[in-house]
């Protein structure tokens, strides 16, 4: 859209300044959105999120709204994103995302962000102040304001799968799903003695459980204990995994719909997986004889990950589709632990579940840990299978979380760099899968992996060095990854405006033109930022002028 349009976008739907939303020019975010306090980004997201949630609109000016643009510097969504979980401690990500708009015809870039109200207990804070607005001013939180977040209960209304379901008893639960659920629960609980535990009535051992209160039973019970039909009772929410299976084509040959009792169900979804077992795997010794295509541990762990941590409220099924060299895991909500990388780094147990009862159940039944360690287990068993790391989505917008394992290698030679450079660490592997797959990865990584020759480039575009991409005969996928220099890419679209002559061009078929040639490492928006970028170099070069959003050759 114009600038015009898009003022006129942002004035309805953003139109005064108010404890939910907030405009700022921030022209520049390289020092503005970790900078100094009370006057850049995580200050203003913090008080935000301290009261209701809300707006905060990057790039405007802070009275009329007018376009002024902001350089984002290196920030692109996911990492900025990343970066605001990192610097404002208790920010839920349930909602937290950013929109970003870049004007046709002037080229000036604007960010909304969109910050989610804070959680139960829980201030939002940056520069280790908690921050509100009040009328037009950024100030620390008022004792009165902090009393107000730390008293509000954590339980009331907000864990689902605590809830009593007020027609079910436990004539609605599967005995042997109940047995199961004992015989796990003696595991996990080794110090209690067996005999006690089986003395236990089954109202006792549920209510030990805290899946029965007061003789009620809870959402939580009818997910993992109940009977097929006691899944009804759970309307309008739906407690379903639906498994699929793709050939090579992405067409469905085969597919199955699974409910409660999921501690029993899962066993049989897990069943239908083709598990080929892999034999003469490259790489000598280095590899076991025979290998199964997919580790036990972390296709269940991904699974269970899925039913504790859906969103029931959304009313959606988890969805688990099996294709030829990767499975596929989705459920609804957000993330909890907010990025990939605070659950593989924290060493914390996890402070919040969005469904506290169904994942303490679960816990007694020895299908998850809370102790944060169950997605990192995860990874490193693909590590040492030397396979491809998993690949988290994480679509705040959406609210969906999904994770891909893989069953195959990335290919031979890569493969065989993982198993023979003992130097490589776990997030040195994550690293470079990610810079493999075009994705973007932590600044400090990024500049260790550059120090140790492992890849090259600026952020966020980098790619597999040179010298590495030799050593594992990846020269052609090196080069597209790489693309063109930006001067030559300068070259081909002023050749472009020239032959087009006086009826010039627009942007959208000067990228058509030079697309092939754009680094294949960056995604479809970032191909078209970069090319924004160049033309309006060469328009501050007097290069190339545009007439509205028609481009021409300056003669």
């Amino acid at each position: 859209m114009t600038e015009l349009e898009l003022q006129q976008y942002l004035l309805c739907e953003y139109p005064q300044e108010n404890t939910r939303c907030e405009w700022k020019e921030f022209k520049n975010l390289k020092n503005s959105f970790c900078g100094n306090e009370k006057d850049d980004v995580i200050s203003y997201v913090s008080a935000i999120a301290n009261m209701e949630g809300g707006h905060l609109v990057i790039g405007v000016h802070d009275r009329t709204l007018e376009i002024v643009g902001t350089d984002t510097y290196n920030y692109d969504r996911q990492k900025a994103i990343l970066r605001l979980t990192e610097r404002c401690v208790n920010l839920s990500t349930e909602g937290l995302d950013i929109d970003e708009f870049i004007t046709d015809d002037t080229n000036r870039k604007v960010w909304v962000i969109h910050i989610p109200k804070h959680l139960p207990k829980r201030p939002v804070f940056a520069h280790n102040k908690a921050w509100q607005r009040i009328e037009d001013s950024l100030v620390e939180m008022t004792a009165e304001r902090m009393s107000a977040i730390l008293d509000k209960p954590i339980f009331s209304e907000t864990d689902w799968s605590a809830q009593i379901v007020f027609d079910a008893t436990i004539d609605d639960l599967n005995e042997v799903a109940i047995a199961k659920a004992r015989m796990m629960f003696k595991k996990v609980h080794s110090r209690i003695p067996e005999a006690e535990v089986n003395a236990w009535s089954a109202e006792t051992f549920l209510r030990k459980c805290g899946i029965m209160k007061n003789g009620g039973i809870t959402r939580a019970a009818i997910i993992l204990l109940g009977k097929y039909e006691a899944a009804f009772k759970l309307r309008p929410a739906v407690a379903q995994v639906t498994w699929t299976r793709r050939n090579e084509k992405q067409d469905v040959v085969d597919y199955e719909h699974f409910t409660v009792p999921f501690i029993l169900t899962v066993d049989e979804i897990l069943s239908k997986i083709e598990n080929l077992t892999m034999r003469k795997m490259p790489g000598g010794t280095l590899f076991p004889d025979t290998m199964k295509q997919y580790d036990d541990y972390t296709i269940r762990e991904a699974l269970h990950n899925c039913i504790a941590h859906q969103d029931y409220t959304m009313q959606q099924r988890i969805n688990f589709a099996e294709n030829p060299t990767y499975l596929y895991y989705s459920n609804a909500g957000s993330f909890i632990p907010g990025t990939l990388e605070n659950a593989l780094t924290n060493e914390e147990p996890q402070a919040y579940f969005r469904n506290e009862c169904l994942c303490r159940a679960m816990v007694d039944f020895n299908m998850i840990d809370t102790v944060s360690r169950g997605i990192k287990k995860m990874f490193n068993e693909q590590w040492r299978r030397h396979f491809p790391m998993p690949d988290y989505e994480i679509d705040a917008k959406n609210r969906k979380v999904s994770v891909r394992i893989y069953g195959n290698e990335i290919n031979k030679q890569y493969t065989n760099l993982l198993k023979t450079n003992d130097s490589l660490t776990l997030w040195d592997c994550i690293s470079l899968d990610a810079v493999q797959k075009g994705r973007t990865i932590h600044e400090d990584f990024a500049q260790d992996l550059l120090n140790r020759g492992l890849i090259e480039g600026e952020a966020p575009d980098y790619t597999i060095s040179l010298g590495v991409a030799k050593a594992t005969r990846q020269l052609q996928g090196y080069t597209r990854q790489k693309g063109l220099d930006k001067e030559k890419i300068k070259q081909m679209i002023l050749q472009y405006l020239k032959n087009a002559g006086t009826d010039g061009a627009k942007r959208d078929s000067i990228y058509e033109y030079v697309k092939d040639v754009m680094p294949q490492v960056k995604t479809h928006e970032q191909q078209l930022r970069l090319l924004g970028d160049i033309l309006s170099a060469l328009s501050a070069d007097k290069l190339i002028y545009a007439k509205g959003r028609i481009w021409f050759l300056k003669e």
